[in-house]
């Protein structure tokens, strides 16, 4: 539940510093402030929003990144290993097998004395495909005799 409730706060946070660094202005605004555009196009004043904008993201960036650690430390510390889980068949230790000794080949089984054999098919040579007498063409596959 607390992740849940990290996570949300998490986004809003990030959507919120999204917004406010959009609407600051660059270092490049200030320039037009020499021809007249000083403070006619502020809300929050003659002094402009800069001091405001700022501000808040920087708090906004401060809880962005101390979630962020909080939330990565949690994850770490919070995935502790079950002391014993149930595996099934994949707890179960491997058989042992027998060793051969060293420098020895293991023995291969032998193979059946009398081979079984299989019924052989009738039909073993493929059809032949028609092969056009002389003289004659044959049509080719995509295109269609009237």
């Amino acid at each position: 539940m607390l992740m849940l409730i990290l996570n949300v706060v998490y986004v809003l946070v990030a959507v919120a510093m999204i917004a406010l660094i959009l609407m600051q202005r660059g270092s490049g605004a200030a320039a037009g402030s020499g021809f007249g555009a000083g403070a006619s196009g502020t809300v929050f004043g003659a002094r402009g929003a800069s001091n405001f904008l700022s501000k808040s993201t920087k708090w906004l960036a401060v809880v962005f990144f101390g979630i962020s650690l909080f939330m990565a430390w949690y994850a770490s510390h919070g995935s502790r290993p079950a002391a014993q889980q149930d595996l099934g068949v994949m707890s179960a230790p491997a058989a042992a097998v027998p060793a051969a000794p060293a420098g020895e080949l293991p023995a291969v089984p032998k193979a059946p004395e009398t081979p079984v054999q299989q019924p052989v098919p009738s039909a073993t040579v493929p059809a032949q495909a028609e092969t056009p007498k002389s003289g004659e063409e044959k049509p080719s596959e995509g295109s269609q005799t009237r």
